[in-house]
């Protein structure tokens, strides 16, 4: 997936709507983090993939070829900067909001995993010898899709 820009003007008015976009969508995805609500945003986080991958194919694109966006109105190349600016701003708060949610997450599964393992029977396994010993070794199985 790319841009299909028609000109430099175009392709930076498209960079600039695609950068506010994702600004708006990290910034709603970085509150439900720090809210501690990350199920709020699952649904969502596949676009935001998507539009996040576009996002850095374009900055590729521009950065190997500048010219691609030289001849644009230079109000136009100073909007997409500030754009840009808020954009790393927001990044920045998603990533910390994304950390301590995968930290809450991995949490989470530990607890469960302990407390399973915590009221099963203990496991039995054969010593080298032969004879039967108690084992701490059990399985869990996590559903990625939960």
């Amino acid at each position: 997936m790319a841009l299909s820009a028609t000109d430099a003007a175009d392709r930076v008015e498209q960079l600039i709507t695609l950068t506010q976009t994702l600004n708006g969508r990290l910034s709603v995805e970085a509150a439900a983090f720090e809210q501690r609500r990350v199920l709020d945003v699952a649904s969502e986080l596949d676009e935001t993939a998507k539009l996040a991958n576009l996002y850095r194919h374009e900055c590729a694109r521009v950065k190997m070829n500048p010219d691609l966006i030289r001849a644009a109105p230079r109000d136009a190349r100073l909007r997409l900067a500030d754009a840009t600016r808020a954009f790393e701003a927001v990044m920045e708060r998603h990533a910390v909001g994304l950390q301590a949610a995968r930290t809450l997450t991995e949490g989470l599964v530990k607890a469960v995993a302990q407390e399973v393992a915590a009221q099963r029977a203990p496991g039995v396994g054969y010593a080298a010898g032969g004879a039967a010993v108690a084992s701490d070794a059990t399985a869990v199985t996590l559903n990625r899709k939960a």
